[in-house]
């Protein structure tokens, strides 16, 4: 049943006219992962490449995390599932936001194969508003929250660079939160 739903996901095609580069769902999952990685979608580097956070923002999202490539690729320790798994192409301002076909015909299906979750990484608005229940709050105060919601749910801004000026501002984040998970993250492998 795992494997006929992934094979449906990654031949959907759903939004196919709206997708200016084409099909190709990125995502990795396998139904003993403990951590899940809830993200927006995949850019035009993943997209091309076919393997989630294949650029920048994974370089540091690992090492906000402290694991290595081995261990983030693993899907039987980690699943990535974006909140739009194609790629929706380029707007005015950066990459469009991801499409609304994915999480409505494929997000709860897909968890429901999550059983063994430990703790899921919300990363930017999108999946924040999905896994915090349609939250109205900015993203620095729902980062701010973050031990509200510790250890099942973490809410933290994207690792694109493009986020370098929130991290500039909220220097707090990696001084705080990110060491704690790196010690939930370890906890949580290691079991």
């Amino acid at each position: 049943e795992f494997e006929a739903l992934v094979a449906k996901v990654k031949g959907c095609l759903l939004c196919k006219a709206h997708l200016p580069q084409g099909v190709r769902p990125v995502f990795q999952m396998h139904p003993s992962a403990q951590i899940l990685i809830a993200g927006q979608a995949p850019g035009r580097k993943v997209h091309e490449s076919g393997i989630p956070f294949d650029d920048a923002s994974g370089q540091r999202l690992r090492e906000w995390l402290g694991i290595s490539k081995d261990t983030f690729y693993n899907p039987e320790k980690v699943a990535i599932l974006p909140m739009g798994f194609c790629y929706p192409g380029t707007g005015a301002s950066g990459d469009l936001a991801p499409r609304k076909e994915c999480e409505p015909a494929w997000r709860a299906q897909l968890l429901e194969h999550l059983p063994h979750l430990k703790m899921t990484i919300v990363l930017g608005q999108y999946a924040q508003k999905y896994h915090f229940g349609g939250t109205q709050l900015s993203l620095t105060a729902l980062v701010e929250s973050w031990q509200d919601h510790w250890p099942s749910l973490v809410p933290m801004p994207h690792p694109s660079p493009r986020n370098n000026i929130w991290l500039s501002k909220n220097r707090w984040f990696e001084k705080e939160l990110v060491p704690k998970l790196q010690q939930r993250v370890a906890v949580v492998l290691a079991n």
